[in-house]
């Protein structure tokens, strides 16, 4: 293969790389705000400083490993990424923190009664 498609295809890896990333570490955030419940303003504030490092998590990516240039397949590649990956890892992850959610909160009401 040509280095052009070794380049084209990195590129493409390091998408889906970048977009399991972000939502790995959005399913962090997840975890920590099921551990310490906390108001909506304080979501609100996670949720745009998590974005913000987001756009810029893609920018560096597309400046470092693009010279900056925009390409719609990579950002597209991301994007969907953190669909299927939103889609099939959270959704466990989201069932087991209900669960742990749910144990914690029979715990504390038997707390309560004692």
């Amino acid at each position: 293969m040509s280095p052009g498609i070794h380049f084209e295809i990195r590129l493409l890896i390091l998408g889906v790389a970048a977009g399991a990333g972000l939502m790995a570490l959005y399913d962090l955030l997840r975890l920590f705000r099921a551990l310490v419940p906390h108001g909506w303003l304080w979501v609100g504030v996670e949720d745009l400083l998590y974005w913000i490092f987001a756009g810029l998590a893609v920018f560096y990516l597309l400046y470092e490993e693009n010279d900056g240039a925009l390409r719609l397949y990579v950002i597209s590649t991301i994007f969907l990424t953190m669909i299927v990956y939103d889609r099939l890892c959270s959704t466990i992850l989201r069932k087991v923190l209900k669960k742990i959610r749910r144990y914690l909160k029979i715990g504390l009401l038997k707390r309560k009664r004692k």
